[in-house]
């Protein structure tokens, strides 16, 4: 199956410019100048890998890829911006981005980010494995290892710790952790996923010394 990437940017020139190369290296490329029919996209195509542009008409990308990441979009990310301030650069890691590249770029330098991404997450869904600090999930055989120590959790533990590493740069509001994890259909209270967090941190850090789960109050848990 060829590697198909998606691109957000609202300049044509840079747009076609970016899907020659990519194109000429192997890739599928779909191409957009605003984000009105990106998540349609998403939903219909099997997508690799997005490129998204910050300044464009209508919604700004980053807050866009935000939004994409709350509703569970867990799709690479490379923002390409001439936003490139370090404060700039830190709110596109923040909103769920990959990497992050500067305007003017190279377009050798933007293929070798695009193979470097690819070479990671592509891995991850061929092997089935996830990583977080010396955390190991193996999605295939539902274990989990710290670092050489099998970690023993329930299935809702389990479900529970791989969606918190899936989405490791954003937080998780309770609401998304019910639908994802518990599931549609029942009804739960927000007490319920509270008691479910502390279970599981008691279990991958039963010292208490490497706080991997923080919660933000008011909003839900992510990754320290």
């Amino acid at each position: 199956m060829n590697t198909l990437i998606l691109i957000v940017e609202d300049e044509q020139d840079i747009l076609e410019l970016m899907e020659y190369h990519l194109s000429k290296e192997g890739f599928e490329t779909i191409g957009f100048l605003n984000t009105k029919r990106v998540e349609a996209a998403l939903e219909e195509e099997r997508v690799d890998l997005i490129l998204m542009d910050r300044n464009l008409p209508g919604t700004e990308g980053s807050e866009f890829i935000a939004s994409l990441r709350r509703k569970g979009v867990n799709t690479p990310v490379i923002f390409i911006s001439a936003k490139d301030k370090d404060s700039d650069i830190e709110q596109g890691f923040e909103r769920g981005g990959d990497d992050y590249l500067t305007k003017p770029f190279s377009m050798k330098e933007l293929i070798l980010r695009v193979k470097a991404i690819l070479r990671r997450t592509q891995k991850i869904s061929s092997e089935g494995l996830i990583s977080y600090r010396d955390i190991s999930l193996n999605l295939g055989s539902r274990t989990v290892m710290i670092e050489t120590d099998p970690v023993e959790l329930t299935k809702l533990e389990f479900d529970l710790l791989h969606a918190l590493i899936a989405n490791q740069n954003i937080v998780l509001e309770r609401d998304y952790l019910l639908e994802h994890v518990w599931g549609e259909g029942e009804t739960y209270q927000d007490r319920t996923v509270n008691v479910a967090i502390n279970r599981l941190k008691e279990k991958i850090d039963p010292t208490k010394t490497k706080e991997y789960i923080k919660t933000v109050r008011g909003v839900g848990y992510s990754l320290c």
